[in-house]
């Protein structure tokens, strides 16, 4: 669980909130401000004053969406304002930029009157591709979505109605499925009255349920034909025709309940009251109606789904409204329909019955996805929902009538499957596969450093493992406590070197290590009271799984105890450091970035096949390039010849590795050029793992590329030692150290870079 204090300090460290505006367009030159500016600007504003629609040509109009509130409605808060809700609404952009790579403004609108919030909403709609209302309170909802709806041409769109229905209306599809019962026979109760629960319920009808054989609840009870108090407008069409009064007398012989109040009003005698193999939708958050624990032990043949993460068939609006948005905005949609509705929610029921792709399954740890009770909707992080919902959200536009500018579907797919990079599915897949793993203890010999308690912290929460924290007692308990942290005895350890009886044994076991190596007795037991020394024995005697280090020693400080004591492997001269770095679509692997300053051919050689190794384990297919500042022998230069002998050395060791060099850079990563520097070259493809030919270089290019070319970096990663051993640089944030740890987790239990994986 996340503290109040780290959730302040997250929004507050650095740059401050959620999101930056960043040029697309190039600015260095005053020609490139000529045409960004004045007099350049002129032409296109000319060209749209003509046609308007030429703005989604010339302007970011075609990928922007407003995410636009008044605050009265935010979902666990209440009505908090405007300006209160803007942190709800940066998180909202940031999921759309996450998931389907829209950009956002947020506009939080201080102002509760209908009317007036419409007129506002309306007079925005010229600079947008689409509006997501969101948090607006019932019923004014309502009034503001249909009216925005008729009266603007882009979609407008109440993420608070729609999303769950779509998402709980495909699980409900599928659940139906496992059960062998009908839509249209089921007897539906609905527990709650708001936004989200009548959408449901309008969903519900369109996919074949009866409004005859549904019951909605609010707080005042069933909504029925006789019922007077509490009503309004929105209630009166889903008055029943029933004797039941109450949820408990609603449930009795329901086969489905689907929950959008507030957590704990459902029993489990009310779900054995209910009719054989029921279905129970709990989403209140961060409380359901029944929790999935007692839900499951009601009775064998219930199927649960709850909005949370933690246990199986969240129904998580993450799923539905970044996709409908980017299909919709693709084809230019007039607006969201029922048929886009309704593509969105068959897209994810059929996604769940496909077959899940190691992709995915690694994602979560392996875990073996297939259609059934436990999985009815596919999982928030699967990356397949980008394409299959928004492709079908698209189709279903231009079949009903309400795109403007038609795709062709193969051509679309392909492009939706190159919008998102890799980096963070790399740190993702990590951390889903750690957290399914066993346990890893993770030792931290900086374990008072307040970066160190906060990336420990996140460890415990997400569930990657079990840190050891190494330093005094006090001290860390003193420092855990002044940032407000509580962790159970069990969540993490606390380590002094200076005084734990370990010491003696492990300076034994250095001694015996280097005594040939010419360290002596006394600097022996010095070292294994050394915090870094002390946490790398113990993953020397298999007391830890791993280590990292580094925030508060230099590099070479904290690689040498693991060269000493863990030692490389035994196929290996020495060990090397790569740098994971991601540029949208594309990832690139480099490497040696951090250990060796002038290797030699073989130990190039090596390296190459290193990094290649672990770029296939990060689920990448590996291309590598030997880079030089020769392109296949134009120089005769000993260092170029270096670079050649170390590609014959990699190509004899490993027949299979696709390795081309030596090779310039832009050469290495982009086929036109090197079609110009090798004119019978017909290779399309780009290598993804860049080999450089001493430290100077790969150092200088990694630092640039993370500084000016924005690189998403996952890094330094250690390869070629025997057991996980990673460096954490100096000014790391407690975010790269938390992904640091998750990627070192990886190689618990199968550290060996095997020779025969490639």
């Amino acid at each position: 669980m996340t503290t109040r204090e780290e959730a302040l300090r997250y929004h507050s460290e650095g740059r401050r909130g959620k999101l930056e505006i960043r040029s697309t367009k190039p600015t260095r030159t005053q020609h490139d401000l000529s045409l960004a500016y004045s007099p350049g600007v002129a032409e296109p504003c000319r060209e749209i004053h003509k046609n308007p629609d030429l703005s989604f040509e010339y302007t970011a109009r075609a990928n922007l969406v407003a995410v636009i509130t008044n605050g009265t409605a935010v979902l666990g808060l209440g009505n908090i304002g405007a300006v209160a809700s803007k942190p709800v609404m940066e998180g909202k952009a940031v999921l759309f930029k996450r998931f389907a790579d829209i950009d956002v403004f947020d506009l939080e609108v201080d102002e509760t009157d209908p009317e007036k919030f419409i007129q506002v909403v309306k007079t925005l709609g010229a600079g947008f591709g689409g509006i997501n209302l969101e948090d607006i309170r019932a019923p004014d909802c309502y009034e503001i979505e249909t009216r925005l709806r008729d009266e603007m041409d882009i979609p407008v769109f109440h993420d608070d109605q729609h999303g769950t229905a779509i998402i709980g209306g495909a699980a409900l599809l599928n659940a139906l499925e496992i059960t062998g019962k009908k839509i249209e026979n089921v007897r539906i109760v609905i527990n709650g009255a708001g936004a989200a629960a009548l959408a449901s319920a309008r969903l519900f009808c369109e996919l074949g349920a009866t409004q005859q054989n549904m019951i909605v609840v609010d707080s005042k009870g069933v909504i029925h034909r006789e019922r007077t108090v509490g009503m309004n407008p929105y209630k009166e069409e889903w008055r029943s025709d029933t004797e039941a009064r109450t949820l408990e007398e609603a449930l009795a012989g329901a086969d489905v309940f689907v929950g959008l109040s507030k957590g704990g009003v459902v029993s489990q005698d009310m779900v054995r009251s209910m009719a054989a193999d029921p279905i129970v939708f709990a989403l209140a958050n961060p409380d359901p109606e029944i929790s999935y624990p007692d839900a499951k032990a009601a009775r064998d043949d219930v199927i649960v789904g709850t909005g949370r993460s933690d246990y199986p068939n969240q129904i998580n609006n993450v799923l539905g409204f970044p996709f409908l948005f980017r299909g919709a905005l693709d084809v230019r949609a007039t607006t969201i329909n029922e048929a886009m509705k309704l593509a969105a929610v068959t897209a994810l029921a059929r996604l769940a019955k496909a077959e899940v792709p190691d992709s995915v399954s690694e994602a979560y740890g392996h875990e073996a996805f297939r259609f059934g009770r436990e999985y009815l909707i596919p999982k928030p992080l699967d990356p397949r929902a980008l394409v299959e919902v928004s492709s079908m959200v698209a189709e279903a536009a231009m079949e009903s009538g309400v795109a403007r500018a038609p795709v062709d579907m193969a051509e679309y797919r392909q492009r939706l499957e190159n919008l998102l990079g890799r980096s963070s599915k790399i740190v993702v897949s990590a951390v889903q596969r750690a957290r399914r793993s066993r346990r890893a203890r993770i030792v931290f010999p900086e374990g008072d450093h307040a970066v160190i308690v906060h990336a420990a912290h996140r460890v415990i929460s997400e569930g990657v493992g079990v840190p050891i924290l190494l330093g005094k007692k006090t001290s860390i308990e003193a420092r855990l406590s002044a940032l407000g942290m509580e962790w159970r005895s069990d969540q993490y350890e606390i380590v002094d070197p200076a005084s734990d009886p370990r010491g003696d044994p492990f300076a034994d076991t250095l001694y015996a290590l280097r005594k040939y190596k010419g360290m002596a007795r006394e600097s022996a037991v010095r070292l294994s009271r050394d915090p870094v020394y002390f946490g790398t024995l113990m993953v020397h005697a298999d007391q830890a799984e791993c280590c990292l280090s580094g925030i508060g020693h230099s590099y070479a400080e904290s690689l040498r105890p693991a060269l000493q004591i863990i030692r490389v492997q035994d196929w290996l001269k020495q060990c090397c450091g790569l740098y994971v770095l991601s540029f949208g679509d594309r990832v690139f692997y480099l490497a040696d970035t951090t250990v060796n300053i002038d290797p030699d051919p073989e130990q190039m050689a090596e390296i190459a096949i290193c990094a290649a190794e672990a770029a296939e384990r990060f689920g990448s297919q590996p291309r590598v390039a030997m880079l030089s500042f020769s392109n296949f022998g134009s120089s005769a230069h000993p260092r170029a010849e270096k670079v050649r002998q170390a590609v014959e050395i990699a190509r004899a060791r490993y027949p299979g590795l696709d390795i081309v060099g030596e090779l310039q850079a832009d050469a290495a990563v982009d086929s036109f050029v090197r079609r110009q520097v090798a004119p019978g070259s017909t290779d399309d493809s780009y290598a993804n793992v860049l080999i450089f030919p001493d430290l100077d270089s790969a150092n200088i290019a990694y630092k640039l590329l993370i500084a000016l070319g924005r690189a998403e970096a996952i890094g330094p990663i250690i390869l070629g030692l025997r057991k996980p051993v990673n460096i954490i640089p100096q000014g790391a944030t407690a975010e790269d150290v938390f992904n640091l740890a998750a990627i070192t987790v990886l190689k618990v239990g199968n550290p060996t870079e095997a020779e025969s994986t490639l």
